[in-house]
């Protein structure tokens, strides 16, 4: 497997552009999916001013290893929101946001939810509403390796 890595200098600028075409969207909250959203998401509140920045965990991988389920646990209290953008680094196999999306309208079904991603692989299930690139393999995103210690590296 190719793997590629992704350094902050190219996710802020990413970021900048995956924010310029969610301003459409209006978002009135955002949902980052714990934990590779997080990052994303809490650029994301900066650039839209927005306090109303949530986590939302999801499990689909152990490492690189797809798991056969997905677990949702920690959906946030999003009953006085109308417009909500939910956001991941990437939507790879897209079987995690389909779940996510499924738990997320069936409890709030009169919210108006939108996706964004940096990354969004050609074959997945699911095509997030607004994303950047495609990848050519793995990312290994800055936040996984530059702050591990060189033995583990």
């Amino acid at each position: 497997m190719t793997r590629h890595y992704y350094g902050f200098e190219a996710f802020l600028a990413d970021t900048r552009q995956l924010a310029e075409q969610a301003a459409s969207f209006h978002p009135e909250a955002i949902v980052a999916i714990s934990r590779g959203g997080v990052s994303l998401g809490h650029l994301l509140s900066e650039y839209f001013d927005l306090r109303t920045l949530y986590t939302l965990n999801a499990i689909h991988y152990d490492d690189t290893r797809k798991l056969d389920t997905v677990e949702i646990f920690n959906i946030p209290d999003l009953h006085t929101a109308q417009r909500v953008l939910v956001v991941d680094e990437i939507v790879d196999s897209g079987e995690s946001m389909v779940a996510i999306m499924a738990a997320l309208k069936a409890r709030y079904p009169a919210v108006d939810f939108k996706t964004a991603a940096l990354f969004q692989k050609a074959d997945a299930c699911f095509e997030a509403d607004f994303w950047v690139k495609r990848p050519a393999g793995w990312i290994d995103f800055f936040w996984e390796v530059d702050l591990k210690p060189e033995s583990n590296k």
